[in-house]
């Protein structure tokens, strides 16, 4: 079957999901639930999955774009998904992803008088993971100490007063967290998946959902013989006794050139803070994400976060500690907010809730909340696991993604399409969102399949071509 996900597909999925009973109903077009209908369907379950946006709409956008080998939770004891998120790691680089998820090179400053021999035995201590992990090392080389000039070399916008060297370790970036989610959308597609965006689900028990679908109005019910929520931070709003605690990871979108970065990122200590750091992470198109936050956040979730300023100061400030020139508010040309499906374990801060995830079952509905953009294939499996639908195992650790295999085209198209690069190359991103990746309008294009929109003056810009083009894609697709 066809990976292509469009509106024409999209209507053929929502007519069989109102007819036919599936095995398994996803709610939520996340990594987590898109990861989910991939592991159903490639064990053999039929699978509907019902999301209420777009794919990629909600928190599985807004993350670092990191792909982490677990050493912040080796230095909070851990170990065991320490150890998960390194072999997930793996598994994305060198068999389902190659050609979204690579290796980056992060670079600790060394200034004053930093405690070098803690922070390089974190860094070796994640080595032995990546060790054991069986991940080869001409993926991810080993960490390793460098001198003041290498480190200027690697990083060239760094303070030159007190610099002592740094501390050179590797790990895995995804080129685009929202790519990731519609290649395992698409990819579940082509296990025979139906994949439906516009669709709000209002209201789950253990043998379907009412649906409402948002471009008409219509309501339906979809029957299936089991339901998992994979709504993240909405999951609560669904099912009964869910409790969660969100916590708000804000980024900034600044310019390589204003921070003086090329292709190695900077891993920044918080003054005054310990075992904390911000992260300050160089993309392919020239922009550099400072991140993260970890706030506790209360009341209705929002559809879209909005970043405080707040937390503009904080990550200028921080970042600022390490450079030559001080980041300014004005250098921002954007911002970004995910909220993190924490699971709500009593007190404490959010920044100290485990980020294991959690699969829960109530009135028939298995939730599954918490845990990584890293560990998203493990979350999936249980969840899949959880419902008894199958006694097949997961098999997704080698199903490679779309897009997967030998790379050419363009280079700016290669390291995001892989493979479909050339395709990509002679229709245009535009079409090819519309007609391949289940894009419906303009915001979809702009905002997660081009991520254009993270810089509102080249959104602002972009837009009114950008309309024109998915209506007349739309138009096609329809008199077809």
């Amino acid at each position: 079957m066809t990976t292509s996900l469009n509106a024409a597909r999209r209507r053929a999925d929502l007519d069989h999901l109102a007819s036919a009973t599936v095995d398994l109903l996803v709610v939520g077009g996340g990594v987590t639930g898109a990861g989910v209908a991939l592991d159903a369907a490639s064990r053999g379950l039929s699978v509907g999955l019902v999301e209420a946006h777009d794919l990629a709409f909600g928190t599985s956008r807004w993350s670092s774009k990191l792909v982490h080998g677990g050493l912040r939770y080796l230095a909070q004891g851990e170990v065991g998904l320490a150890y998960e998120s390194a072999v997930e790691r793996g598994i994305l680089m060198t068999r389902t992803a190659p050609h979204l998820v690579r290796a980056l090179p992060q670079l600790v400053p060394l200034h004053g008088k930093a405690h070098d021999p803690v922070v390089m035995a974190g860094l070796r201590a994640g080595d032995v993971l990546r060790r054991m992990a069986r991940t080869p090392s001409r993926v991810l080389p080993g960490p390793r100490h460098v001198p003041a000039v290498e480190a200027m070399a690697l990083a060239p916008g760094l303070r030159r007063a007190g610099l002592r060297g740094g501390l050179l370790s590797f790990d895995g970036q995804v080129v685009d967290d929202a790519r990731l989610v519609v290649a395992l959308a698409r990819t579940a597609a082509g296990f025979g998946a139906r994949i439906v965006t516009r669709a709000r689900a209002t209201g789950l028990t253990g043998r379907g959902a009412h649906v409402v679908d948002t471009l008409t109005g219509a309501s339906l019910h979809v029957r299936a013989r089991a339901v998992v929520n994979a709504a993240g931070v909405w999951a609560g709003e669904l099912v009964p006794g869910v409790e969660l605690r969100p916590s708000r990871g804000s980024h900034l979108v600044l310019s390589a050139a204003t921070v003086g970065l090329s292709s190695t990122a900077l891993t920044v200590p918080v003054p005054g803070a310990r075992n904390r750091f911000a992260l300050v992470l160089p993309q392919r198109d020239g922009r550099v994400y400072v991140g993260l936050t970890d706030e506790p956040v209360d009341g209705p979730i929002p559809d879209v976060p909005t970043v405080p300023r707040s937390d503009v100061d904080f990550l200028l400030r921080v970042a600022s500690s390490v450079l030559e020139r001080e980041l300014t508010p004005a250098d921002v040309l954007g911002a970004f907010a995910g909220l993190r499906p924490l699971l709500d374990t009593g007190d404490g801060p959010s920044a100290d809730l485990s980020r294991r995830h959690a699969v829960l079952t109530g009135d028939g509905v298995t939730t599954v909340v918490g845990g990584k953009l890293t560990t998203y294939r493990r979350m999936a499996a249980d969840a899949v696991d959880a419902t008894g639908l199958t006694a097949n195992r997961c098999r997704t650790a080698r199903i490679p993604l779309v897009g997967a295999g030998p790379v050419t085209g363009p280079s700016h198209l290669a390291a995001r399409y892989g493979a479909e690069a050339p395709r990509v190359a002679e229709i245009g991103e535009v079409a090819w969102a519309v007609r391949h990746e289940g894009a419906l309008t303009a915001d979809d294009v702009l905002d997660r399949r081009t991520r254009v929109g993270l810089v509102p003056a080249e959104r602002a810009a972009a837009e009114p071509a950008v309309t024109a083009e998915v209506a007349e894609e739309l138009a096609a697709l329809t008199a077809t």
